[in-house]
């Protein structure tokens, strides 16, 4: 009997690439991938461990797939990503209901680790976190056909206090631009119109491998190959944003104008502990020089409150910030307290109620900015890529260069003239206020 398998994936898009990975291994392994868990053989949970509300739901997820072997068909249990090369130790003592155990950088070896676990040696497989991303792997792409995310770059070299990246992840490692065109071209091949570039740290690229920012070179190659139509930025640490790059954001019609740029905070002094480059007057000069050159750019950041020591001055200036500036989109997050941090030695942590408080009052702030934001495409024509009809509406949903897949907001279109999967100009006719992602009607 061929075996079934599952792969469940938790966390953020750099986890869904590789489980993309071990999908493509799997299946040519000549084991079926099913979609339903309760069906699988072997289930594969790809684990987030990056803040405690990730290690909650991982340990969660684990537990709730494990119960199947008594209640389906489950004979193995696998665990990968972060979680596994942060906690291997505990998690083979505490949780006796896992099978077999591959590390962030040892996931290539999936096919093994599957097959010493149905044959009941449970297996572990961490070493290095950092995967070798120039190898030649085959992957089964679970992003609609249209869209898929490529990875440029793994791990982090910028040691931010309250961040265990670099322990899951390892050091800073860029892909070769040719290794990425490599998987571009195949993507397109297959039908992919927008790909989002992924990375730690995606300003960074090149940097170690050709010794100079090679960010806006990639953006231009990928741009230039047949069937793509947008490249999406992601990730775009603000100590590396380059004139260069801003340029490429600007010049290249297929380059999203879109940026996603974690600020995390605004304060200096909060900034300073978190170890982030610069400051708040480098910060408001970039943001400036973003919108002089791109003014209609979608500007993403996010924002770390209630870390140790910041007071309520520094988080009412914080909020003073997000007013002035208003960001087109802003995730807000409490600090999450990650053992073996420079920032869990710090003095002064906030009470959790007070970090929700924070966190909660900032969202209120950014829904009356997204008011106004909002406002600003309505007249407009832009382009929109086409996702999904509702027949209850009677509306097509599709999503504009100024939206990323499944974080921000949507366009519904009352008249559509292309297929799921197309770009279509549209006119926006007016914005829904109450929706902090911005959706409109066109």
């Amino acid at each position: 009997m061929t075996e079934r398998v599952k792969v469940v994936t938790l966390g953020c898009e750099k986890n869904l690439v590789d489980s993309e990975i071990m999908s493509g291994l799997i299946h040519g392994r000549g084991y079926e991938l099913v979609e339903e868990a309760e069906e699988a053989t072997v289930i594969i949970v790809n684990t987030c461990g990056f803040i405690d509300a990730a290690k909650e739901e991982s340990v969660n997820t684990i537990l709730d797939m494990a119960e199947l072997k008594e209640t389906a068909r489950l004979k193995a249990l696998i665990v990968s990503g972060c979680l596994t090369q942060r906690y291997k130790e505990q998690l083979m003592q505490e949780m006796p209901e896992i099978d077999g155990i591959v590390g962030t950088g040892d996931f290539h070896h999936i096919n093994e680790i599957v097959d010493e676990a149905l044959r009941g040696k449970k297996p572990v497989k961490v070493g290095n976190p950092v995967f070798d991303y120039e190898q030649a792997l085959p992957r089964q792409v679970s992003t609609p056909r249209y869209t898929a995310f490529v990875k440029i770059a793994e791990g982090c070299d910028n040691a931010c206090t309250f961040c265990s990246i670099p322990i899951m992840r390892g050091k800073f490692r860029s892909r070769s631009i040719a290794s990425i065109i490599a998987e571009v071209e195949n993507l397109a091949s297959q039908g992919v119109k927008e790909v989002s570039l992924i990375a730690q740290d995606s300003t960074n690229y090149g940097t170690d491998l050709y010794d100079y920012f090679a960010l806006p070179e990639l953006l231009n190659k990928v741009s230039e190959i047949p069937g793509i139509s947008w490249v999406r930025l992601h990730y775009a640490y603000p100590g590396f944003f380059t004139d260069e790059l801003l340029e490429v954001i600007a010049a290249n019609p297929k380059v999203c104008k879109y940026i996603d740029m974690p600020l995390q905070h605004s304060e200096d002094t909060i900034l300073k502990r978190m170890r982030r480059p610069g400051r708040q007057r480098d910060a408001r000069e970039l943001i400036r020089k973003i919108r002089d050159r791109i003014p209609e750019a979608a500007l993403r950041t996010s924002i770390i409150v209630g870390f140790p020591g910041e007071t309520e001055e520094d988080f009412e200036r914080l909020c003073d910030f997000i007013r002035e500036i208003k960001f087109d989109r802003l995730g807000v997050f409490t600090y999450s307290n990650e053992e073996d941090t420079p920032a869990s030695r710090l003095p002064n942590h906030i009470p959790d109620d007070v970090k929700q408080w924070r966190a909660n009052t900032l969202m209120e702030i950014q829904r009356e900015v997204s008011k106004d934001n909002g406002s600003k495409y309505v007249g407009r024509e832009i382009e929109v890529l086409v996702e999904r009809y509702d027949g209850r509406s009677d509306v097509y949903i599709g999503r504009s260069q100024y939206d990323a897949p499944e974080i921000d907001g949507e366009v519904y279109i009352s008249k559509c003239s292309s297929q799921i999967g197309e770009i279509q100009k549209v006119r926006v006719t007016h914005a829904y206020e109450f929706d902090l992602s911005g959706e409109g009607i066109a």
